[in-house]
């Protein structure tokens, strides 16, 4: 069984580059670490332009930087993706020229394997 993974892995990155809160704060135009830390420790989750700068700070995928978070995110969309599914599968008179569409993404959505890279 493997370890389940950290919600983010921001500390370790900043730490192997040698950066510090401050250093990581002033390459996301923000004001000081503080921001920095509350995404490091779980206090607030960044926007989309924050992730997206993160991913160029540590020229890593957003999805390993958050990589806990990614993995939740993944299991609650196939959750609720099985559940379209069955609904429409028991929708047979009132499916319409879309139904086979949805539902080839909805099982790729359903069948995608979590990503298995680890952090050390």
């Amino acid at each position: 069984m493997t370890n389940p993974r950290l919600q983010n892995y921001l500390r370790t990155h900043r730490r192997r580059f040698g950066l510090s809160q401050a250093d990581v704060a002033i390459l996301l135009g923000a004001a000081s670490g503080t921001k920095v830390s509350r995404y490091e420790n779980l206090k607030r989750m960044p926007d989309a332009v924050t992730v997206f700068a993160l991913e160029i700070v540590f020229n890593q995928p957003a999805r390993e930087l958050f990589a806990g978070s990614y993995d939740a995110i993944r299991a609650s969309i196939q959750e609720r993706a099985r559940r379209m599914m069955k609904q429409l599968s028991t929708r047979t008179g009132q499916q319409d020229r879309n139904t086979p569409r949805k539902l080839q993404l909805l099982n790729a959505i359903v069948e995608a394997k979590p990503c298995t890279a680890r952090h050390r």
